[in-house]
């Protein structure tokens, strides 16, 4: 297979590379996705080919992305991303406990969109700063 890409677009296919691997196998541990991790080498390593040696490094015997590239703000997109992720996620939880976990249809669909965009704007105010657990029971 050829393909055929700017130097720019290759920094990019780059970029959206390490991201889609940082997000399968970050948390796996020794479980990892290994031909992921493959498909990650072979693109790196074929930077060292293009002219953007900085890009890559040899570790333990397999061209990873480098601490050059990994310190170069990549980490910040994936953070944004972590933080959006989570604020969603947490907004929808909250709704949905709010309304008693009830199954959502149409009836209802008006009512949990409104309860979560109630609490994004609250956490868009405030973060987190407004959370509190009752630990009453302990």
């Amino acid at each position: 297979m050829n393909l055929e890409l700017t130097e720019k677009q290759f920094r990019r296919l780059l970029d959206l590379t390490y991201i889609g691997n940082w997000i399968l196998n970050s948390t796996r541990g020794d479980q990892r996705f290994r031909d992921y991790d493959e498909v990650e080498s072979l693109l790196f390593g074929r930077a060292i080919l293009e002219g953007m040696p900085s890009l890559a490094e040899l570790y333990q015997g397999e061209i990873v992305p480098s601490q050059a590239f990994v310190e170069g703000g990549i980490h910040e997109a994936i953070l944004e991303y972590e933080n959006n992720v989570f604020f969603e996620i947490l907004a929808e939880d909250l709704a949905r406990r709010d309304m008693d976990d009830a199954p959502i249809d149409e009836s209802n669909y008006a009512e949990l969109a409104s309860r979560i965009d109630a609490y994004i704007s609250e956490f868009e105010e405030h973060g987190t700063d407004n959370i509190l657990v009752d630990l009453g029971g302990v």
